[in-house]
């Protein structure tokens, strides 16, 4: 397949589970078209707003013998390297607008909240989350440009840089010392006991709008993408950890493609593979993470139950890769062998590429996908750079 140097891809094991659940509608029930254009409107308004790359990635396409590999390169967004960027800042400023509605008791625009009219009121509304990085990027950004006090708590595996770019923003930083589902625990505990607001991107009962909201922020990604392409993919290979981004994208490309809609793959670290497991087993489920994955963003152990209700009935595959693909894959984006534009991907931004890469190489994984020779498969590039330190440790070779 080609002269790219795919010894790794060639001879990795891939977990997979094959699950079509036939759909009740639930991403339209969850997601509505009105969520989806609500949070498109309000975003595209925002200052520095800026559509992202949409590359082809033809001779990786070429060397693994697909018709086309677009890639959605999200690290240019608002220069927060990630497409969480269009996610935490949306649903603060959604949490902001309707608990000064309640205060007020005065219907209010967002707008009126970016351009500071209630800057009194943002003042006393702190607004909280846990995260393994880019998700609290997205949200100390937003309450820094809406003036609301914010906390994020960080579990003992979020490297020291990225904790230093949200202070940049403002926020106060709590690192705990387990893991990212201890970090949301604790999170909930203190915003219940200080009459603080949550704004997580993961649900459960009682708690819902945020994580609804941040999953329409998503679909502004999926927007722009709908608007090059001429046809639906045939494929998405999009990444999991607790859902938000694969029912995001799901629920998106359902709305626009209806049932030329392309197959929905999740792809896992095999240190985290909470949709993995609940695929096998019919319902969401927690996993015990014991390892921590080089993909950050993706070490979640507890999926988003709103989020595998979509996922449920819109994906049929479910694929955890190993670590060790991550490195080299991040490699061959950044030195491109061909004509293929260069990409600084993040750890978490090529599982997606990995896995297809892999599939391709495993006649019986292909076949069992639908991969062939006129597939066109859509890459969700989901962060850049988010930590300079652990990409120059890859480039050189050292992870």
């Amino acid at each position: 397949m080609g002269d790219f140097e795919f010894s790794e891809f060639q001879s990795a094991t891939l977990g997979h589970v094959h699950r079509n659940q036939p759909s009740q509608g639930a991403y339209a029930k969850i997601l509505s078209k009105s969520d989806f254009d609500t949070a498109y409107h309000e975003i595209t308004s925002w200052q520095g707003y800026q559509p992202t790359p949409l590359y082809q990635l033809d001779d990786i396409a070429n060397a693994i013998s697909v018709d086309k590999i677009f890639y959605k390169d999200e690290a240019p967004r608002f220069g927060l390297a990630s497409f969480k960027a269009l996610g935490g800042a949306y649903a603060a400023i959604r949490v902001l607008q309707k608990q000064i509605e309640k205060q007020t008791g005065q219907s209010i625009s967002m707008a009126d909240i970016r351009d500071g009219k209630y800057q009194t009121e943002c003042a006393n509304i702190t607004l909280v989350s846990a995260t393994d990085g880019n998700h609290g990027r997205s949200l100390s950004w937003g309450c820094q440009r809406y003036g609301a006090p914010c906390r994020i708590y960080i579990h003992a595996e979020v490297s020291e840089e990225r904790a230093e770019i949200m202070r940049g923003f403002g926020a106060d930083v709590i690192r705990i010392t387990g893991d990212y589902d201890e970090s949301v625990r604790l999170a909930k505990e203190e915003a219940e006991a200080n009459g603080w607001h949550v704004v997580s991107d993961t649900s459960w009962p009682g708690y819902s709008e945020p994580p609804r909201d941040v999953m329409a922020g998503y679909g502004v990604m999926v927007s722009e993408i709908n608007y090059e392409l001429d046809d639906a993919p045939t494929h998405v290979f999009v990444q999991g950890g607790v859902g938000g981004l694969a029912a995001g994208v799901a629920a998106a490309l359902r709305h626009y493609w209806q049932d030329a809609s392309p197959r929905v793959v999740i792809v896992e670290p095999e240190y985290a593979d909470c949709l993995y497991q609940s695929a096998k087993k019919g319902d969401a489920v927690t996993v015990n993470i014991e390892t921590e994955s080089i993909m950050a963003g993706l070490s979640c152990g507890e999926p988003s139950q709103m989020a595998w209700d979509i996922i449920v009935e819109e994906a049929t595959d479910y694929i955890t890769i190993p670590d060790n693909l991550v490195p080299p894959m991040m490699r061959m984006l950044a030195c491109p062998a061909g004509t293929d534009a260069p990409i600084q991907a993040g750890e978490s931004a090529v599982a997606g590429l990995c896995a297809a890469i892999v599939a391709r190489h495993d006649k019986t994984l292909s076949a069992k996908l639908g991969l062939d020779a006129s597939s066109r498969i859509l890459i969700i590039g989901s962060e850049g750079i988010t930590d300079q330190h652990i990409y120059n440790q890859v480039m050189r070779g050292e992870l």
